[in-house]
């Protein structure tokens, strides 16, 4: 584990509220806000460069202990492997702000993918929360599903059971790897709205 990290149990949001459209700037069936951020190397990714892919958002903090759970347990790997193995544009979004619980340089984005194995299509660094604030970001982690078109298709928890126990993740409904399954079969989400669960996001204020 590095070293730097430390798993908190505080500031720990098990059933985030959501409430009608969920968010002030994000809501199903509506296109999903474009930002432009920087990566783990240094390179700029705006969410319109990929405008023509399926694209999940993943907000992450390595210190929280619900990303440990399903990092750890190889669960959000393995599920971003299937879908980048099936064209999909998977970021993960760290929003934490310098000196708050889970804030990671470039470097230290990387030591963490390489911890665990993890191979999104970028980590992107939002240290003044700009992105995060844009989705209404709540916790960690809190995942987004966006079509080929830019429209938002599922918004919430990772999955439907909010513990920190690895044994849980083989009994819970992975909602994301459902909303993808029924984009890429061009059905409609069966469950575009779930409550996400997880620590709260480290924002600056």
């Amino acid at each position: 584990m590095l070293s730097h990290i430390v798993f908190y149990t505080a500031s720990i949001l098990t059933g985030a509220a959501v409430s009608g459209s969920a968010a002030a700037n994000v809501a199903i069936g509506k296109t999903a806000p474009d930002f432009t951020l920087t990566d783990s190397n240094g390179k700029s990714h705006s969410l319109s460069d990929y405008k023509g892919s399926i694209v999940v958002l993943e907000w992450n903090n390595p210190g929280c202990p619900f990303m440990h759970k399903h990092y750890a347990s190889g669960n959000i790997p393995k599920q971003q492997a299937a879908a980048l193995a099936e064209g999909v544009i998977w970021l993960a979004i760290n929003s934490g702000a310098p000196g708050k619980q889970g804030h990671l340089d470039g470097d230290g984005a990387n030591a963490f993918m390489a911890e665990f194995h993890s191979k999104p299509t970028a980590y992107l660094l939002d240290p003044d929360g700009t992105a995060g604030h844009l989705y209404n970001a709540r916790t960690t982690p809190h995942m987004y599903v966006i079509d080929k078109a830019g429209v938002l298709r599922y918004m919430g928890g990772i999955d439907s059971i909010a513990s920190t126990d690895q044994a849980d993740i083989p009994m819970a409904t992975q909602y994301v790897t459902q909303a993808l399954g029924e984009l890429q079969s061009a059905k409609p989400v069966s469950v575009p709205v779930s409550r996400p669960y997880g620590c709260s996001v480290k924002y600056a204020d």
